[in-house]
């Protein structure tokens, strides 16, 4: 039903149709799971209640999306006390919190508002400009096994930064070994996954990134790229 809008959206702003498509389907289930917590009240009890004894302290940037909100709402004649979304504050179709919705959000439906709950065409247009504006690469690669030797350079493997900072070329110098298409010079990073019985290893692309940009967790990253390997072969 979405396929010229999706195809609209991939051309104009330069992302992989099935990528597009897969956020939306891990964010909210195809907005059928969007949230139901009032976005007011999870923001103030977030930025001026944190929870105490975690990690680190985050109070500050929830009540930087509080003002967000706030502004965010009187651009978009939002009801403020009534809007609904995730415990976080993320809203809409694609779970974005108040200050990605001032920058990324479009008007892709040309109606005089960016509406990410109902709007499908400014969901579909919002997503793929947030992820054109933090440098998608369209058709480039996100993410390839790679094979790690006995002796390989496991303490390089980060667990928490997937900048690509080295080459194919030199990781493969380092003990991970991908497969024989991918170009020496490209840049990469390299990721380990735990899984039940054993633990895998991936090089990771810019594109890989790009996704953590839209959720930071790498598991995130991997469930959005393996459901949208199976959306292209539903396409295709």
């Amino acid at each position: 039903e979405n396929r010229e809008l999706i195809k609209a959206a991939s051309e104009q702003f330069g992302v992989d149709e099935e990528i597009i498509v897969s956020i939306i389907g891990v964010e909210t289930f195809y907005g059928r799971i969007t949230g139901s917590y009032r976005i007011i009240d999870a923001l103030v009890t977030l930025g001026f209640y944190y929870p105490e004894g975690l990690s680190s302290d985050r109070s500050p940037f929830f009540s930087s999306e509080l003002l967000q909100y706030i502004q965010l709402a009187s651009e978009e004649g939002l009801p403020a006390a009534e809007v609904t979304g995730s415990y976080a504050g993320a809203m809409g179709m694609g779970q974005f919190m108040p200050s990605s919705y001032r920058e990324y959000a479009v008007d892709f439906d040309a109606d005089g508002s960016r509406d990410l709950w109902r709007s499908t065409a400014d969901v579909v247009g919002s997503v793929a400009n947030y992820l054109h504006r933090h440098g998608w690469q369209p058709g480039q690669a996100v993410t390839r096994r790679a094979i790690a030797s006995e002796d390989a350079a496991f303490d390089e493997v980060s667990t928490g930064n997937l900048t690509p900072t080295l080459t194919v070329a030199q990781w493969r110098d380092k003990g991970f070994i991908s497969s024989n298409d991918l170009s020496p010079d490209l840049p990469a990073a390299v990721l380990k996954l735990v899984e039940e019985n054993r633990n895998t290893y991936w090089l990771t692309f810019k594109n890989f990134y790009v996704i953590t940009r839209y959720n930071r967790s790498p598991l995130y990253a991997m469930a959005v790229y393996e459901l949208s390997q199976e959306i292209k072969k539903g396409k295709d």
